[in-house]
This record gives C-alpha cells, structure tokens and sequence, in this order.
C-alpha cells in the first residue's frame, strides 16, 4: 500500500474518516453512520444557505453512495433531517460506481421535464468507515489508496424564475452501460476473499472495459456538440476507411473545440493520464482533475464537482463556457453532463478551495515506474 501511495497522486491533506485514524480503528455502523451525515448534511446545509431554497420547496430528491446501504435509507436520512415534504419524489442509487453523480443529474434531468415548476436536489457521496478492506490479498487494495470523504449537494431547477439566479444551464446527457459484457460486469467487482474479507477486486479487464464504455459515451457526446466540421471530417474518415480508400487512422475529433472546460471522474493517477491520452486534452485542461486527486483523493461519485469548484475558486468560469463532466465507474459505465454557464462565477466563500487555491496548482514528484499492485486475472 505504501508502494501504490507514493504513485498515486495523492497529496497529504486527504480526508479519512474518523474511526480508522484510532488506534484501534473503530469500523462500525455507528461510525459510518456518522461519517455519511457529516458529509451530506454538511453539503446540503452550505447548498441551502447560498441558494435560499426553502426545504420545503424540494420536489425531488435522490441520493447516491455506492456501497454504503442502511435502513432507513440515505433518502430517508435527509427527509428526516430536513422535514421535507410528505410527498417528496425521492430514489436511493445504490451499487452505481463512481459514475452515479452524473447519472443522478441525467435522472433529475428527466424528472423535471415531466415535474414542471421544481426543484430537484441531488446528493452524492461514498462511505469508507465500513469499507476499508482488512485482508492481504494486493488486488483488493486500491480503494484503501485512493478513495477519500467527500460529498456534494447539486440543486437543480425548471423554474423561469431561476434562471436569473442559477449558474448553469444543463445542456446535454449521456449514459452508457455495457454491463451485458461478461467482461465489463466482471472488472470491478464487490466479493470476499479466501479469508473471507470484503473487498473490491479489479481485474486486468478494467482498462479494456474503460476505454469501450468511455468511447461510446464520446461517439454519443460528440455528435451532439462537437462543430459541424468536425463532424463532417470524422465522417468523411469513417468512409473512407470503409471503403479502404488508403490506409487512414481513425480520425479523433479535437473536443477542445466544443468544451471550455473539462471536469474527469478522478479515479487515480493512472486513470487520468489515460483519458488526457485518449482524449487528446492538455494539462491546463487536466489541471483540475489532478489536483483534486492530490487534495481531496477519489471521492467517487461528489469528485467531479471538486474539480468544478476549483475552475470557479480560480475565476476561470465565464459565461458562456461550456464544462463537460464524464465519470465512469463499475459496471461498466460511463456518465456525462455538459454545462453552459450563464454568468461569471464570481468568489464563493463556501467553495472547498476559497482558503487555498493560491497554493495552487501543485507539481507533486511522482515517480513514472509502473504501479506495484497485482492485477486479478480476467474471469
């Protein structure tokens, strides 16, 4: 573990949860309970003092933590907390992956368009109290290096009134699933090992089912907001290939054309330099998704948000931009949201970074040798 750390890209100022910085750590459903009302309850408290938004104005409601199930459920946790209305359209994601923050806004997306005057609040986050692995087995311990606490609070509205107010427009969802694929189910998968301790095993699969999942999701994507003469040229490359006129490579559309900024489900080091690959972007596109691996770590499902705050702490954000978050996660799947901001995004005092984003960027040593973790075999 101390091996993968140092290649992580991780910094220091990571949050743990409580109950396993004792000594001894102390794991229980007491604890993760606490660490789960910490990070959510904190979001929605800050989400309602910036917007105004009276709890009893929420029409819809869904919450999203993969691994963490209690009963009364998350949903249920927040109706109590908040006192919101009885007839509040609630959904609790489970077993969704990282990939589940995106997917909730593409699932509000559609609620509000059938809900016509609402708000819609979205919560995302994951839980690490009770889903530390304990064992030995080495292809189980990448959620124990790179998953950190965090949690996000996301209100959306279809109300002209708002539009004034508000700081995005929602422009365009993607979802895909490729769980059908034997191979793409079975790349991250929740099981116990032969001493019989949870863990999430990940085998030599995930890189195959990434790039297939996060590829579809881009040929969807592009179509919808790439230029039409990148379009055209993408096209006129597929013909040609078809009809083996000369020996031509795939064309890849160049999606800083469509896109101002770009916020990438955070996953680890390695995740990252693979998507800057593929996806043709540089480091100042990169530059948020990096460092909120460094500050904050992987935060599942909430970590896209930390990257969009960071582009607004730094003033970046103008009107007009466009942001595109894509997250992906077990299953295997892939999630995207384009945003057009409709103001400047001025100084936010509750924004995570307010009180160090001059400290950033960072440039952290990380060595290039390759990871020392062991793959699973494929199944």
């Amino acid at each position: 573990m101390n091996k993968t750390m140092e290649r992580s890209g991780l910094g220091d100022s990571t949050y743990l949860p409580e109950a396993l910085l004792r000594d001894p750590p102390n794991p229980c459903m007491k604890e993760a309970r606490k660490e789960a009302e910490m990070a959510i309850f904190g979001s929605i408290d800050m989400l309602f003092e910036k917007t105004s938004v009276h709890f009893k104005e929420i029409g819809i409601l869904i919450a999203n933590c993969c691994i963490f199930n209690v009963v009364p459920s998350l949903f249920s946790m927040i109706v109590n907390r908040y006192k919101l209305r009885e007839d509040v359209i609630s959904y609790d994601l489970s077993g969704m992956g990282c990939s589940a923050g995106v997917l909730a806004i593409g699932f509000a997306k559609q609620l509000l368009q059938v809900h016509h005057n609402s708000y819609a609040l979205v919560v995302s986050t994951e839980n690490i109290t009770e889903n530390c692995y304990v064992g030995n087995d080495r292809s189980n311990i990448l959620t124990n290096c790179f998953f950190r606490v965090g949690g996000a609070a996301i209100l959306l509205s279809n109300r002209p009134s708002d539009r004034g107010s508000s700081k995005y427009q929602l422009t365009q969802t993607v979802q895909i699933n490729t769980a059908s694929s034997d191979r793409s189910y079975n790349c991250i998968f929740q099981d116990e090992d032969l001493e019989g301790h949870v863990g999430v095993t990940i085998n030599k699969d995930l890189l195959v089912a990434a790039n297939k999942a996060i590829k579809s999701n881009v040929t969807i994507l592009g179509s919808m907001i790439l230029p039409v003469s990148d379009k055209l040229l993408c096209l006129a490359n597929y013909t040609m290939r078809r009809l083996n006129l000369g020996k031509l490579k795939p064309s890849s559309p160049d999606f800083k054309r469509a896109v101002d900024h770009l916020c990438a489900h955070v996953g680890g080091k390695p995740v990252l330099d693979e998507v800057e690959r593929n996806l043709g972007f540089n480091d100042a596109y990169m530059e948020a998704s990096r460092m909120t691996l460094y500050r904050f770590g992987n935060t599942s499902s909430s970590s896209v948000w930390y990257e969009l705050a960071y582009s607004e702490a730094k003033g970046r954000v103008q009107k007009g931009d466009r942001v595109w978050q894509i997250q992906y996660g077990s299953g295997f799947k892939c999630s995207s949201a384009v945003w057009r901001a409709l103001r400047n995004i001025d100084y936010d005092k509750t924004n995570p970074w307010s009180e160090e984003i001059d400290e950033f960027p960072v440039h952290p040593d990380i060595s290039d040798e390759a990871f020392p973790f062991r793959f699973e075999p494929s199944k």
